[in-house]
């Protein structure tokens, strides 16, 4: 039996019911208009698909994957939680709460990824709520297999008789995908229930698994949806390529075909002076969508995220008539690890 159902009217479903998961997000997430930020940009329809409300700690996207990745960890008998990510992760923040939820341990590595912050830095924010929710942490220092090292750190909780799970960076495997396979299918529902249908997909790509996810969700249910990720980290053709692959693993694990790079799309002109550095665009964004819609993005991710779309819309990428969906992924929460950079930004 195929993990994707031919339904009526030619559409097909995903049959999400057949991989181990266990309930952490709120779902489905709102879909809204930003009527105030279209006008001032002159552009095409603007609307925010709310992954920020996902519940989890405060939210965002990857409370979608720990569904699959926790589910699959509580199946294997694991417990204890073994991840990394930069000092503001979000997804170490969720995936600490995640491992609460369920009466796990949790355990990460920091990566001091971003250069020149004072000490605040790795005390306030994400690493804040990293503490309340009493993960255990230890920092590595920039440019190293980060993985490798989760990993390595993994054996050695097992040879201590421990039962670790190792969560890749972002939750960005073919099992944390399967969350964002998940969305592409609630957005297509979204749009088969209400009539309102979108032109254009945005959003922050990083460790791939949202953007995979997304990709192969729609790709395995036949929805033609485009979905155009803003680097938030990686040149454009390391990212496509990056993003494809996981897409592909991703669709075999939904026993789908697969598809051409083609199908990646990726702009990097927002990137600014790398991960975790807000460009002057970054910092426009989060003012814009804050003083236009009330909504708070993160300087991270969100916001760069943001800076694409604002920038497309002007250099008129979308036509007129479009709808444009922006996918909100969270992260608010870093902007108090921000708090000089952003204040001077207001002035």
């Amino acid at each position: 039996m195929s993990d994707v159902q031919t339904l009526q009217r030619g559409t097909t479903r995903i049959d999400f019911d057949r991989f181990p998961r266990t309930s952490l997000c709120h779902q489905p997430t709102p879909i809204e208009a930003m009527p105030r930020l279209s006008e001032l940009l002159g552009g095409p329809s603007l609307f925010v698909k709310r992954d920020d409300c996902t519940g989890l700690a405060m939210g965002g996207n990857k409370t979608r994957k720990l569904e699959f990745l926790v589910g699959d960890a509580l199946q294997q008998n694991a417990d204890i939680l073994v991840t990394q990510g930069a000092v503001q992760s979000n997804h170490v923040r969720q995936t600490a709460a995640a491992a609460c939820k369920v009466g796990m341990k949790c355990h990460v590595l920091l990566e001091r990824r971003v250069p020149d912050r004072d000490a605040s830095y790795e005390e306030t924010g994400n690493v804040l709520l990293d503490n309340l929710f009493g993960a255990s942490y230890d920092f590595r220092p920039s440019g190293l297999d980060m993985n490798g090292e989760a990993e390595a750190v993994t054996e050695d909780l097992r040879a201590e008789g421990q039962r670790p799970y190792f969560i890749p960076g972002g939750g960005s495997n073919a099992i944390g995908a399967l969350g964002y396979a998940n969305c592409a299918q609630e957005i297509a529902d979204h749009s088969r229930d209400t009539g309102q249908h979108f032109d254009w997909l945005v959003m922050s790509t990083g460790s791939t698994g949202t953007h995979a996810g997304l990709v192969a969700g729609f790709a395995a249910i036949g929805y033609d949806l485009p979905v155009m990720g803003v680097s938030v980290r990686q040149p454009r053709e390391r990212q496509m390529n990056a993003v494809h692959a996981l897409t592909q693993k991703t669709l075999a694990k939904l026993g789908a075909e697969g598809v051409p790079l083609s199908r990646i799309l990726v702009d990097d002109g927002y990137v600014g002076d790398g991960y975790g550095i807000p460009a002057e665009s970054t910092l426009e964004a989060i003012r814009l969508t804050a003083r236009q819609e009330g909504l708070l993005l993160d300087p991270v991710y969100s916001a760069k995220g943001m800076a694409g779309l604002i920038g497309m819309v002007r250099q008129g990428f979308f036509k007129p008539t479009d709808s444009v969906l922006f996918l909100h992924t969270g992260g608010s929460t870093a902007l108090f690890a921000y708090q000089e950079q952003l204040l001077a930004s207001l002035n």
